[in-house]
């Protein structure tokens, strides 16, 4: 498999017309038309208005939508993708895989093609329950398939599945002083190739840092190949949290390097995470003398510090294991890192899924926040994850200026928190109906690439239906949104943890020209399509970064493409890609590498336009969850 870039140094103007355009104007929230120029937005409106305005400028490249809907570019509040571009091209991905029969021939395939010294992964993103047969392979199914290759298995972040060729070659690393985390063995003592996350994930995060790493050349291959993979799903910018084995600024290099090269395609908002326990202030002190917030450019900025903060202060979540307490001395550990990140005016975001955990946070920042309650609130903290927070602390954390980030964890997890803690609590966890009520500013993502999966059409799904991969209601309506809210908690309400809503996140002249044509018509299409719907043409900066061939051809837009050789030569991203869609397309909803027909008439499009607009609000309220319109 090999991916399309498009090379559009040639267009820097472009009009797009005859399309269903989501503005998130108050006064227009759909239009027809869009022109870009020079990298920005420079105007709106009907079709007819636009085509004379620039029909005599041969510099605009004129692309007839054919009645397709245009959308802000995506922003992930939440995505792992400096880490995950230095790995991509060594996984396997089950993201979207609908069978583990599927799923293991996969597996099968793939070790036949791996060379000898490197490992089979499959590395999260995925869950049990998203096959149909509702299970995890077995580690005999396992050594039966791949009997001369090592395979590491992630699932979530709860296990690790290790083939016998594995557990040989790991056994003098790590099996006689396992860090944080249990260890099944046989009647024999003998370990079996199971890693329980319990009570965290830290063998699983050390066994996986074990593994062999791609060389230079192939890490930056690997991070093209990803930004790719993310343009696909009409994703343009994304806030990375750091994590852990995430060394700054060594494994930012390729980053840099790409951004100093223009060949960047997602916008990068990234904060700093500590890696060593009991050392995080002495982390941050050295930091804050190499880097500034707001320091970089359009593509690749600094945003601030966290996710972690303190490593006594973030809680582990597995929701097949009972909640972690935070220690004693987790006050102590934090305050004087809040104090420093709010002296030198550094954003701050926290991982905190629990209620009980939240509060005593919340404590240490409050105290902090009392020396200068102003400064505090122009950091806009960031409480990230927050499943199980308290209408109380909401309370609290919109006092301090801050907002909540969720994403869509109990996607892949609602099922094992609904078992553990019952359904009243599964039905509001996240609380997004509640958040929303207080006005409190909420955004969503995803955690991709290993608790969840990365594509964002799951985590919107997620947000509109209330529903997880396995199929399972979790939400009642109240807590769920309409298609519009949905994606404004993906676009406008993300560019306000990045200081940027004024910037970024809807379409309106000034903006950067951030946008996607998507292959399905998001507010029309069943609730169950939403799960397959793709870009067919992404655009970046006024540039187009994502081109489907067969789109292309539909619109006629015969540019110049290169192709991206996935290395190494054996990377299961050249064989399969990323996340696997199986797509129940009909004639009018078509899907990228298929056919394409223009789907609606100019007369025809308008109807549709003010069928939506009068079904949406007249004006955009950030924080009204849209009463009526829920479609669980």
């Amino acid at each position: 498999m090999s991916f399309s870039s498009s090379n559009v140094s040639s267009i820097s103007r472009i009009l797009f017309y005859n399309g269903k355009i989501c503005t998130f104007l108050p006064s227009a929230p759909f239009l027809e038309a869009i022109s870009i120029s020079s990298g920005v937005i420079e105007s709106l409106g009907s079709s007819k208005d636009l085509l004379e305005k620039y029909s005599s400028n041969p510099e605009y490249r004129k692309i007839d939508l054919h009645g397709r809907t245009v959308i802000p570019g995506l922003n992930d509040n939440h995505l792992h993708f400096i880490r995950e571009g230095l790995n991509f091209n060594l996984e396997l991905r089950w993201d979207g895989v609908k069978s583990l029969k599927t799923a293991l021939k996969m597996l099968r395939d793939q070790a036949d093609r791996t060379p000898d010294g490197q490992w089979v992964r499959v590395v999260g993103g995925w869950c049990e329950l998203q096959f149909q047969e509702k299970r995890l392979p077995t580690l005999d199914e396992i050594n039966e398939i791949v009997p001369d290759k090592p395979v590491f298995l992630l699932h979530l972040y709860d296990c690790a599945l290790i083939n016998r060729v594995g557990l040989k070659l790991l056994e003098n690393k790590l099996m006689r002083d396992p860090l944080a985390a249990e260890i099944q063995r046989d009647d024999k003592g003998n370990p079996t190739g199971l890693f329980i996350a319990k009570p965290n994930a830290g063998l699983l995060y050390n066994t996986l840092n074990q593994l062999p790493k791609l060389t230079s050349e192939e890490k930056v291959n690997s991070t093209l190949a990803y930004q790719r993979e993310l343009n696909r799903f009409g994703l343009t910018s994304c806030l990375d949290p750091g994590g852990g084995f995430q060394s700054f600024p060594d494994d930012y290099e390729v980053i840099r390097k790409l951004d100093q090269q223009n060949q960047l395609t997602v916008r990068i908002s990234y904060s700093l995470f500590p890696q060593r326990p009991n050392k995080e202030l002495e982390d941050f002190t050295k930091w804050i003398a190499m880097v500034k917030p707001g320091q970089g450019s359009d593509y690749f900025k600094h945003l601030g510090a966290g996710e972690m903060l303190a490593f006594s202060a973030a809680d582990f979540e597995d929701f097949k294991f009972d909640r972690p307490d935070l220690p004693p001395h987790m006050e102590a550990d934090l305050e004087p890192i809040v104090r420093l990140l709010v002296q030198h005016q550094w954003p701050m975001r926290l991982h905190a899924t629990y209620g009980e955990s939240i509060e005593r946070d919340l404590n240490v920042f409050e105290r902090v926040a009392r020396e200068d309650p102003e400064k505090f609130s122009k950091l806009r903290l960031i409480i990230d994850h927050a499943e199980t927070i308290t209408e109380e602390e909401i309370k609290r954390i919109k006092k301090l200026g801050g907002g909540v980030a969720i994403q869509h964890r109990m996607a892949f997890q609602g099922e094992y928190f609904r078992e553990r803690y019952g359904e009243a609590a599964a039905s509001i966890a996240p609380p997004i109906g509640l958040i929303l009520d207080h006005r409190l500013p909420l955004g969503a993502g995803t955690d991709g690439t290993r608790v969840a999966s990365y594509n964002p059409w799951i985590s919107l799904y997620w947000l509109i239906t209330g529903k997880t991969v396995g199929g399972s209601q979790l939400y009642q309506s109240s807590n769920c949104v309409n298609r519009l809210e949905a994606l404004r908690l993906w676009t406008t309400a993300n560019s306000w943890f990045e200081f940027q809503e004024n910037t970024k996140g809807s379409l309106k002249s000034g903006m950067l020209a951030d946008l996607a044509v998507l292959s399905k018509d998001f507010f029309q299409v069943d609730e169950e399509e939403i799960k397959t719907i793709e870009s067919l043409c992404t655009v970046v900066g006024g540039k187009i970064v994502y081109l489907d061939p067969s789109y292309a051809q539909e619109v006629n837009l015969n540019i110049q493409t290169s192709t991206l050789k996935v290395e190494p030569e054996w990377s299961p991203v050249k064989y399969y890609g990323g996340y696997q869609i199986e797509s129940t397309t009909s004639q009018q909803e078509v899907g990228v590498g298929q056919e394409t027909k223009p789907l609606l008439k100019s007369d025809q499009l308008r109807s549709s336009l003010y069928a939506t607009h009068e079904k949406s609000s007249q004006t955009i309220d950030p924080y009204r969850r849209f009463e009526g319109h829920h479609e669980c």
